[in-house]
């Protein structure tokens, strides 16, 4: 086993999920600490973007696996794809982002290579004794806690993303693996990926949330929503109330029941805050609350608080925005 750190990076049609670009800032912090160098693997087909965006953060090496078999995810496949590549690079530890994708495939992978898995994990470093020591959120993040994997034994780990920023550097050399598949990966043959949702952006994969909640009272109102949302290039993200009573579809869903999210912004239009939509959200780096009630549970932890209505001040939100970028 090397000292070597090795990141996968989920691409979908050619792009690069932005949580699998961040895992290479704690991967060069583990590396520069355990004396070796960041390895990324990509894997899929037609990949040249993604190699053009992995070569910007400055790893160090880049192993390309592509087959036209692997140009839709297949849990069995990739499995064996980045086995191959663990294989390969013989690393410590091997990171990925906390998408579907990587809950998913990180505990196959750790299966198949002997090793131990943590997931959504916020901090990673060596213990003197070499251990990767992690942490992870526990009780909606109340709590947290410490996984130490043996030094001896490949450690397998999933970021929560906007943890970290995606670094910069220097192109990185790449080198392409063959895809090898092994028995039974052709038990499940992946036909199509649907996306479902329109072209607004999925709330577990945005920088910007614009979510509403039961105050915007019907779903048209929620229109107002959608419009702050598209000048802000934004997601948008709805209260359990709200989509419980039919505004907004449960795939748009915030919080312990829905969806957790970390974007770099949130903003909570009519939601009071109860503690499961907190338990979703407390993670955004800046949290701007918007709600008639100065009492709302919501401006307990927000950076920004407007007390007003809603109706009124988010499309004055949006307005403001549109001046601002001219």
């Amino acid at each position: 086993m090397t000292n070597d750190i090795l990141v996968f990076v989920e691409q979908r049609d050619d792009k690069a999920h932005p949580g699998a670009l961040q895992c290479v800032a704690p991967a060069k912090a583990l590396a520069a600490k355990a004396g070796g160098k960041v390895v990324a693997c990509i894997i899929g087909d037609n990949m040249d973007n993604v190699v053009a965006a992995v070569e910007q953060t400055g790893v160090d090496q880049i192993i390309k696996i592509s087959d036209p078999a692997l140009k839709l995810y297949s849990a069995l496949r990739y499995r064996t794809a980045l086995t191959a590549a663990i294989e390969k690079a013989d690393p410590r530890v091997v990171l990925m982002a906390t998408t579907f994708m990587g809950r998913d495939l990180a505990p196959r992978v750790a299966m198949r290579a002997k090793g131990a898995v943590a997931n959504d994990v916020v901090e990673l470093d060596f213990t003197g004794s070499n251990e990767l020591d992690v942490v992870r959120p526990l009780y909606n993040g109340k709590a947290s806690c410490h996984v130490v994997f043996p030094a001896d034994k490949l450690a397998v780990a999933t970021v929560r993303p906007n943890t970290f920023a995606a670094p910069t550097g220097s192109g990185a050399a790449s080198e392409d693996l063959p895809f090898a598949p092994a028995a039974g990966d052709d038990r499940i043959d992946v036909k199509e990926c649907a996306k479902t949702g329109g072209d607004v952006k999925d709330v577990t994969e945005a920088d910007i949330i614009v979510s509403g909640g039961r105050a915007l009272k019907s779903e048209d109102n929620f229109k107002i929503i959608y419009e702050l949302a598209e000048v802000l290039d934004a997601a948008v993200g709805a209260s359990r109330a709200a989509c419980d009573a039919g505004y907004q579809p449960h795939s748009r869903q915030v919080g312990l029941t829905g969806k957790t999210v970390t974007p770099k912004l949130y903003i909570a239009c009519g939601i009071s805050g109860a503690i499961q939509h907190l338990a979703g959200m407390r993670g955004s780096k800046v949290i701007v609350a918007v709600n008639s009630d100065p009492e709302a549970p919501l401006f307990g932890v927000a950076d920004y608080g407007i007390v007003d209505d809603v109706f009124k001040v988010v499309p004055a939100l949006k307005e403001e925005i549109i001046r601002l970028n001219g």
